[in-house]
C-alpha cells in the first residue's frame, strides 16, 4: 500500500502553518510577451478587410489566393511591429535594469518575429542577459508555407541574428537537433496539427516548471530570490504599481517571448496547475486567451507549478494608442479559436460512483444540485429524498422500507457531458434500484437530457438484474415520468414512481 510522502492531512492541525505569515514565500517574476505584429498578422488583417472574413460574403478563392500569395513562413514584424517594439524597450530597459537581477533570463521562440521584437531590448539593457532560444515555444502550426514544411533557422543563423546584442553572451538551445546546422523545424512534415500543439505546450510546460523550480533551488543563497510579498523596512516608499524606478532588491527575473495562441495553451495549463487536459483531440478548447501584439503578462512562480496571474494582456508602453492596439480583438480573428457547437455539444453518458467521477465532474454535478435541485427552481426533476424528519410517524414503517439509509458515496452517478461539460445528472441507489437528485441545466432542455439518464438508469439497472426502478419525483414533472411509463405508488409520504422493467429491456434489446 503506497503512501503519501509530507501528507499534510497526517499532520496535526496546530503545526499545518501554509497561510501562516510566518512562512517564507520566494519566487521568481515572470514576464510573458507576445511579439509586435508580424507582417503575416498584417496580411491575414487586410485579408479579413478585402475578402469580407467571417460574412456570409466571404470570398474564399480570393482569400485563399491573397494569403498564399502574399504570407511568409517565418516573417519578421511589420512597420507598426517596429514602433511596437521599440516602445516595448523604453519600457522594458528601465524596468529590467532597475527592478531585475542580472543576468535577467530571457526564453524566447526561435522564430524570427519574436527575435525582432526583443532585440531592441538586449541592445539596450546595461545589464547581462542569459538568453535561451527554446525550440519547443514556436507557434502553433509552425513554419510553412502553401502546407509544405520548411525548416526554419539553425543555430548558427539564430546567433548571427542576435549576434549585435549578444556578442559576449551567446545563447544557448533547448530542444534543437543535436546538428546546429539542422533548423528548429527541420522535422515537420506539414502544418503541425493542433493535437501536435497541444502536446508541445504540455511538454514546454513541463519544461518551465522544471527550469525555474531549479532557479529557487538556491533561494536561501541567492539574494535575488526572496519573498516579494514582505516590505523591508528601506522599502517603505516603495510603490509595487511602480514598474520602471529604482528598487532596493532587485528580483529574480524571467522573460518569455512567444506567440498569441501557443502562449494561450501554456497559459491554460499554468493556470490548471498540472489539471488541464485536452476536451476533444485536434479541436481548441472551449476558453482561449486573448493577446494584443507585444503585450505584458505577468506572473509569479513559487515552485513546483505554483504560479500567481498577476495581470494579462497590459500594454502600458503603448501609451494608449489606439493604433499600436493590434492584434488583441475580435476583428483579429481571435473568434477562431472558439471550436463549432458540434465540437462541444455532443453528448455521452457517464455512470460511475461518485468518489470515481473526475473531480471537475463531480463539482459540476454539486453545483447544479446546489443551483437547481429545489422543489420550486428550474432545472430539477427529481426531489432530494426524504429524510427521516420529513416522513410522518405513521408513514416512516413503511417508506424507510423503500428509501432506507443511503451513503451518498456509494451511489451510482450518471452524468450526460458534452466534453467536459456536464448538462445532467441523476443519482442512482443500485441496493434499492431509486433514482434521485436529477438535475438538469436550464439551457439543455428540450434536448432529451432527462430522457437519456432514465434510459442509462434503466439499461444499468438490467444488469443488475432489477425488475423494476424508482423515483422520487416532484409535483411539477409527475406527468413527464407517466409519459416514461412510471406510475405511482400510493400510500407514501412522498410522490414515488415504479417503472416496471419489460420483458425486451430484460433481454438486452433496449
Amino acid at each position: 500500500m503506497s503512501q503519501r510522502r509530507n501528507d499534510p492531512k497526517a499532520q496535526d492541525s496546530s503545526e499545518n502553518t501554509d497561510h501562516s505569515e510566518a512562512n517564507i514565500r520566494p519566487s521568481i517574476a515572470i514576464r510573458m510577451i507576445r511579439h509586435a505584429e508580424s507582417k503575416n498578422n498584417e496580411v491575414y488583417r487586410k485579408a479579413r478587410q478585402l475578402f469580407k472574413g467571417g460574412t456570409p460574403e466571404f470570398d474564399a478563392d480570393g482569400w485563399n489566393e491573397y494569403v498564399d500569395r502574399c504570407r511568409s513562413a517565418d516573417p519578421g514584424i511589420s512597420s507598426t511591429g517596429v514602433k511596437q517594439a521599440e516602445m516595448l524597450r523604453d519600457y522594458l530597459v528601465p524596468h529590467l535594469d532597475n527592478q531585475s537581477s542580472h543576468p535577467v533570463r530571457i526564453i524566447t521562440s526561435p522564430m524570427r518575429r519574436t527575435m525582432e521584437t526583443i532585440l531592441p531590448t538586449l541592445q539596450n539593457l546595461k545589464g547581462d542577459a542569459q538568453i535561451i532560444v527554446n525550440g519547443l515555444y514556436f507557434e502553433s502550426e509552425g513554419c510553412h508555407i502553401k502546407n509544405q514544411p520548411l525548416p526554419g533557422m539553425n543555430q548558427y543563423e539564430i546567433k548571427e541574428f542576435l549576434s549585435s546584442a549578444t556578442a559576449s553572451n551567446p545563447p544557448s538551445f533547448v530542444g534543437f537537433d543535436e546538428d546546429p546546422t539542422m533548423g528548429w523545424y527541420s522535422y515537420g512534415t506539414g502544418p503541425e496539427t493542433r493535437s501536435q500543439s497541444e502536446n508541445r505546450a504540455a511538454a514546454f510546460y513541463t519544461w518551465l516548471c522544471d527550469y525555474l523550480d531549479m532557479q529557487l533551488e538556491s533561494h536561501d543563497v541567492d539574494e535575488d530570490l526572496f519573498d516579494a510579498g514582505v516590505t523591508l523596512e528601506e522599502e517603505q516608499n516603495e510603490h509595487e504599481g511602480d514598474k520602471l524606478s529604482p528598487k532596493i532588491r532587485r528580483r529574480r527575473t524571467a522573460v518569455l517571448v512567444g506567440h498569441g495562441d501557443f502562449m494561450s495553451l501554456v497559459l491554460k495549463r499554468i493556470v490548471a496547475g498540472f489539471g488541464h487536459c485536452v476536451e476533444n483531440d485536434g479541436v481548441p478548447h472551449r476558453s482561449a486567451f486573448v493577446h494584443f501584439n507585444s503585450e505584458i503578462t505577468e506572473l509569479e512562480y513559487f515552485g513546483k507549478g505554483r504560479f500567481l496571474l498577476m495581470q494579462s494582456n497590459s500594454v502600458p508602453h503603448l501609451k494608449n494608442d489606439l493604433s499600436l492596439m493590434t492584434g488583441g480583438g475580435l476583428k483579429d480573428g481571435w473568434a477562431y479559436l472558439i471550436p463549432s457547437d458540434r465540437n462541444v455539444l455532443y453528448a455521452e453518458v457517464a455512470c460511475k460512483f461518485a468518489d470515481e467521477h473526475e473531480k471537475h465532474v463531480m463539482e459540476q454535478v454539486n453545483a447544479l444540485k446546489n443551483l437547481y435541485l429545489d422543489n420550486v427552481r428550474k432545472g430539477s426533476l427529481l426531489q432530494r429524498r426524504c429524510s427521516s424528519s420529513e416522513i410522518t410517524e405513521d408513514r416512516k414503517e413503511t417508506d424507510t422500507s423503500i428509501m432506507g439509509d443511503v451513503d451518498g458515496n456509494a451511489e451510482m452517478i450518471f452524468v450526460v457531458k458534452r466534453g467536459l461539460q456536464v448538462a445532467g445528472s441523476v443519482s442512482f441507489d443500485e441496493e434499492k434500484g431509486i433514482m434521485s437528485h436529477m438535475v438538469v441545466r436550464p439551457s439543455s432542455k428540450g434536448e432529451n437530457i432527462e430522457v437519456d439518464l432514465i434510459k442509462a438508469v434503466t439499461k444499468h439497472a438490467v444488469k443488475m438484474n432489477k425488475k423494476e426502478i424508482y423515483a422520487v419525483v416532484s409535483p411539477k414533472n409527475r406527468l413527464f415520468f407517466e409519459e416514461q411509463n412510471f406510475t405511482h405508488v400510493k400510500g407514501r409520504a412522498f410522490d414515488l414512481y415504479r417503472l416496471v422493467i419489460n420483458e425486451s429491456e430484460q433481454t438486452g434489446t433496449l
